[in-house]
């Protein structure tokens, strides 16, 4: 059988085999990698590989490594025995992932070879495919082998885990020996490396010498690229609508590279444009380091030469790196004659560090330019994204690799031995996050306008490329039959299709012609192939182009994965962090900060089929760093809203009355004092100001704060939704969320709340302040596109509840019914304040102990319209449930007096016209001052109830007029059958005035007693004879004199009269006797018979203030809805009334 049969490329499956052990490699870096982390850290690692009691174990299987000699050191290796079985569960993997490394060394090593013996051609240029897969498996192989040599506890587990194979099989495993060859051979990798790439010598420098054809021009520095205008649509506008391919000749002559392109010819190395300078980079360096012996050859030194003054590290696998001239120059240092090379190595190290940080940082400036004027072009003219493809893969590429470049050098400087100086401002790079925002912005345009590159690539493909090829092979004079079948079908496969594919939506997939020109390549590149990929330039360039014409049609999320993949970032998070916090501390970069969480977004394309595992942990990384972008961006965005409202709330005060009383007060102070020399006061600015500007260059904190909004906002509102790990993310519903949970806290931060001093703001303020707040969050729909009214009702009736539903905190009702109830109302009980219905509002009165706070200024009828204007109906309606709590434990404690003075109280009721029996039974009662005391407290109470219901309703006048006027309607006019309760509590509601309280009802109703419905009925009438009965003790307290200025007591007994009105009218309705007119009648009857005993008193002390508790009476009839001056006159001397007037506003 002859030589060239038997090394046949279509039987021997080179394509299919370089395809499969790439990705294969892949998977298993991943592997190797995950494995190398796991054992690195104590957390994930074994916990027996961590244990004392195995450590002299350990330390034996290591030193004797790869040679297991069980007898002889069965002492030291005892305590393995007892557990063999976890050790081989838990070491499983870690095993036999080296064994599947051993397995790939192996297909590496056959597949190479058998290349070898074919003589394959490697040209990038025209065989593109296959020589990046032959350089992508050596770079891959080198790798692995050196991150192989570089995990600590390889012969540790690789040792325990054959020990413990052996103590449960009484064999060790089969692979084992070769393993421990492996790692023997791999101590010094790069050394194993160099013995193991001799016969490959040839192809890897053939390969690698293809690049001198691309490597010069890809590898220009930033003026370079503006004076050949790189990536520029407007450099020539003539040919703006041609298709962007590449025809380039390059020549190099004193040191300058002269660009030549145009847009008629047929792309000669289009995938070359775009394909990645980190990668080419590692290509030489790895390839040359193998094949030291060619860096002789000039060519071959400029190259390398050239790739080591990119840089000083070198990835190997996501964050694992070597610096490779310190790596090689060790290396080169146990070679005779090599020294030469380890001093340049040491120059081209230095040259590295100075240099390479400023030529990067100069590529990224030009490249946040380039990116920027692409994004506006694509924009505004999405069409071009068909011709001008190219351009965008080209863009992405060249920035991947440079923020790639920055991120591993940011992350491994040189070792302080090698006296390397870096200039480390030139690591510092606050424009990063504009350039990841860019390339988002380019890919975003990519997927959203797919289906115009789609459409034209389709177009282009039919109606040019299958033409062009079909003449192509037409011309082909000698083509194997296989061969020949092949060409025929790809010509047929693009020329049917057609643009109504791509409007019916059809799928694409073009993977087999790729794959097909792939095993062409392999075809057409063998030493002794009848058709000679060398002698068909034209076919093979024309073929490339075609390509990627099928890549812009069906592999476009490929295509922007294998440009832009910014995956490394999930490897450098400390870095990704801090990246992000420099991004919103520098203003000009917060419109760009939704980048970060859009590129967590790329994790998950670290991530391989065969290591499973770890999509978990990749998965969870990504999405807590989405969570924590977003809402350190909401948190940004919240800190300037409230900054601004600040500011907003600052402006409002100074439009309020207490403003404007202090300018009048210091006018009038002026006009008063002004032939007097006086202190010089400085004059407060007046509101409207801050408007005031000199030159549009001055800027205001203002001014500030909304540019950073609007920035801000911007990058908030630039994409509906971010997929993370198949989970949506919607930047707006986080930052509403936000938004609701910051406002939630102002609102009750603004109150200034505080218990322990009882300072609280006044309601009238805080509306003032939640207006202007309302304001300002009522002006983001103009920076970002959210319902801000939604925000409102989730929000703000949230605080009309006692608790809001965010965390369980006290809302503004909560704090406001606890200020009223527990500060404000026991100042009214203690005698320092008094309620004055003229003034319809609480006054303080001047006492010695001086309040913290005027009551006036608190509850009034203003002040609490401002209350119901913030806690609303329901707020309102909390408020008033509580004070009936009150109400109705001062009930409780008057029936208590009442069973205490209950026979005597009997005798009372029964003896009302009997003067002098009743004035020794009055003698006899108990506690009478007390019932006064908690009368006056319910009258009290029930007083600031009427005024809080009374501001709730005129409030509710103003904002739903035609509902209050039906619910008026349906009270006037009830429906028949309709119960009044529930009418009345409807009205109350609604802040209207009932006859009898539906809330007191309901809150009697509730109390527990023993007592019969008889008897608690007795003691209900009894409590009125005994309030009844006691009122003529109020003349002997000096605090009953009549004010007439206020129109009431000073002790509030002028609230009694609401009290009996109210607290009558809600027991007798409870009871269900129909009786409150009756009863009132009779109490009206015994207290006229008590009132006017007073009359006949001799004791001046007893009639101290007898006129104004006289006017008590009057009250009780005119305030009643079921007592008239009639039945009053029948009772009562009108005459006593009248003088009683008299007297007590003469003495006012």
């Amino acid at each position: 059988m002859s030589g060239s049969r038997t090394v046949q490329p279509s039987q021997q499956k080179l394509a299919e085999r370089l395809y499969i052990l790439n990705d294969r490699g892949i998977g298993m870096l991943n592997r190797i990698y995950n494995i190398k982390k796991m054992l690195s850290n104590p957390e994930s690692k074994p916990s027996f590989l961590n244990e004392k009691s195995v450590e002299k174990a350990i330390q034996t299987v290591v030193r004797k490594f790869p040679l297991m000699d069980i007898k002889g050191n069965s002492s030291q290796l005892a305590p393995i025995q007892g557990m063999k079985t976890e050790i081989i569960k838990s070491l499983n993997l870690y095993y036999f992932t080296f064994v599947d490394i051993l397995e790939f060394k192996d297909h590496v090593s056959d597949l190479m070879t058998t290349m070898d013996a074919c003589q394959i051609h490697f040209d990038l240029t025209l065989n593109f495919d296959l020589t990046k897969g032959y350089l992508d498996l050596m770079a891959t192989y080198v790798a692995m082998m050196m991150i192989v040599s570089k995990i600590d506890d390889r012969k540790a587990v690789l040792g325990l885990f054959n020990y413990a194979h052996e103590l449960q099989h009484s064999k060790g495993d089969e692979n084992f020996p070769r393993l421990g060859t492996l790692i023997t051979d791999y101590e010094s990798p790069l050394k194993k490396m160099c013995e193991e790439f001799v016969p490959h010598t040839k192809l890897v420098t053939q390969a690698l010498l293809s690049l001198q054809k691309i490597y010069p021009r890809r590898n220009l520095h930033a003026p370079q690229w503006r004076q050949a205008q790189l990536l520029s649509l407007t450099a020539e506008p003539a040919k703006i609508m041609n298709n962007a391919t590449i025809d380039t000749k390059t020549t190099v002559d004193s040191d300058t590279i002269n660009i030549i392109s145009c847009g008629v010819h047929f792309a000669s190395k289009m995938p070359c444009e775009y394909l990645s300078l980190d990668t080419m980079d590692r290509w030489i360096i790895f390839g040359f380091m193998l094949c030291h012996q060619q860096l002789s050859h000039p060519e071959v030194l400029e190259l390398w030469k050239v790739a080591l003054h990119n840089g000083f590290v070198v990835q190997l696998f996501r964050d694992e790196v070597f610096l490779p001239h310190i790596y090689i120059a060790n290396h080169f240092d146990g070679i005779k004659g090599y020294s030469k090379r380890v001093t340049e190595l040491r120059e081209w190290l230095h040259q590295a560090a100075q240099v390479s940080p400023g030529v990067h940082r100069e590529k990224r400036k030009y490249l946040r330019m380039a990116l920027k004027e692409l994004s506006i072009f694509f924009t505004d003219q999405p069409g071009l994204l068909g011709p001008k493809a190219l351009y965008v893969f080209m863009a992405l590429s060249l920035t991947r690799d440079e923020i790639q470049w920055l991120l591993r050098h940011v992350d491994n400087p040189p070792p302080r031995k090698s006296n390397v100086k870096l200039p480390q401002d030139e690591f510092v790079d606050r424009q990063i996050p504009e350039l990841l925002f860019h390339m988002e912005e380019l890919r975003a345009l990519v997927k959203k306008y797919s289906q115009v590159m789609q459409r034209y690539y389709v177009q282009y493909l039919s109606g040019y490329d299958a033409a062009v090829l079909s003449s192509i092979i037409q011309t082909l004079s000698q083509c194997p039959e296989d061969e020949s079948i092949i060409w025929s079908g790809l010509c047929n496969r693009i020329s049917s299709l057609s643009v109504k594919q791509v409007e019916e939506n059809e799928p694409f997939d073009f993977q087999d012609v790729r794959l097909d020109w792939f095993r062409l390549q392999a075809y057409t590149s063998h030493s002794k192939a009848v058709l000679s990929i060398k002698t068909q330039q034209q076919l093979a360039k024309h073929m490339n182009t075609i390509i990627f014409h099928t890549k812009m049609v069906d592999f476009l999320d490929e295509m922007l994965k294998e440009t832009s993949d910014l995956s490394i970032y999930c490897f450098h998070t400390s870095i990704f962090e801090h990246q992000f916090k420099q991004c919103v501390e520098f203003p000009a970069q917060h419109r760009f900060s939704i980048a970060f969480p859009m590129v967590c977004g790329h994790f998950m394309n670290a991530t391989h089929d065969l290591c499973p595992e770890e999509r978990l942990t990749i998965g969870q990384t990504s999405i807590q760093y989405a969570h924590f972008f977003l809402k350190e961006m909401s948190e940004e965005v919240n800190q300037v809203i409230t900054a601004i409202c600040e500011e907003q709330c600052a402006m409002y005060d100074k439009l309020l009355p207490k403003t404007c009383a202090a300018r009048l007060a210091q006018t009038f102070n002026k006009k008063k004092k002004k032939d007097k020399p006086t202190k010089v006061i400085a004059e407060t600015s007046k509101p409207g100001t801050e408007s005031y500007r000199k030159s549009r260059q001055e800027f205001t904190r203002m001014d500030k704060l909304h540019m950073a909004l609007t920035e801000l906002c911007y990058s908030i509102n630039y994409c509906s939704q971010i997929l993370v790990w198949d989970h949506g993310f919607v930047p707006r519903e986080f930052f509403v969320q936000h938004l609701e949970a910051r406002f939630n806290k102002a609102l009750v931060g603004m109150m200034m709340y505080n218990p322990e001093t009882s300072d609280i703001a006044k309601p009238s303020e805080l509306l003032n302040s939640v207006k202007a707040v309302m304001s300002v969050l009522q002006s983001l729909e103009n920076y970002v596109h959210i319902d801000i009214s939604r925000v409102f009702n989730n929000v703000l009736p949230q605080q009309t509840q006692p608790a809001d539903s965010f965390g369980g905190d006290k809302t503004i009702t909560s704090n406001y019914t606890d200020w009223y109830l527990e500060v404000l109302m026991r100042q009214v009980t203690a005698g320092h304040i008094v309620f004055s219905p003229i003034h319809k509002a609480f006054i303080s009165l001047v006492t010695e102990e001086k309040l913290s706070f005027h009551a006036e200024e608190y509850a009034d009828l203003m002040e609490l319209r401002a209350l119901a204007e913030l806690i609303g109906p329901y707020g309102m309606r909390y408020l008033g449930e509580r004070l009936m709590w009150h109400i109705s434990s001062q009930v409780q404690e008057l029936k208590k007096l009442v069973l205490a003075n209950k026979e005597v109280l009997t005798q009372l009721r029964t003896s009302f016209d009997k003067p002098d029996v009743m004035k020794d039974l009055s003698r006899r009662l108990i506690n009478a001052d007390n019932v006064l005391q908690r009368m006056s407290i319910v009258g009290v109470l029930l007083s600031f109830r009427d005024l809080c219901q009374e501001a709730l309703n005129i409030v509710l006048e103003d904002r739903i007029p035609f509902l209050i006027s039906s619910i008026k309607d349906f009270r006037t006019h009830p429906p028949p059958g309709q119960s009044q309760m529930v009418i009345n509590d409807m009205a109350s509601a609604a802040g209207l005035p009932c006859d009898v309280d539906p809330a007191l009802c309901a809150s009697l109703r509730q109390q527990k007693t023993e007592l019969s419905a008889d008897e608690e009925y007795s003691v209900s009438c009894l409590l009125m004879v005994f309030v009844a009965e006691t009122l003529p003790r109020l003349a002997r307290s000096e605090a009953s004199v009549y004010k007439a200025k206020l129109e009431g007591h000073a002790n509030n007994c002028h609230c009694i009269a609401k009290g009996v009105n109210t607290l009558a009218a809600a027991m007798f309705t409870v009871h269900g006797r129909a009786d409150v007119d009756d009863r009132l009648k009779e109490f009206l009857a015994l207290a006229s018979s008590s009132l006017l005993r007073l009359g006949q008193e001799t004791e001046k002390e007893a009639i101290r203030n007898r006129e104004s508790v006289y006017l008590l009476l009057d009250k009780i009839v005119t305030e009643s809805p079921f007592l008239t001056m009639d039945l009053l006159e029948s009772c009562f001397p009108y005459v006593l009334l009248r003088n009683s007037f008299h007297a007590v506003y003469r003495i006012g």
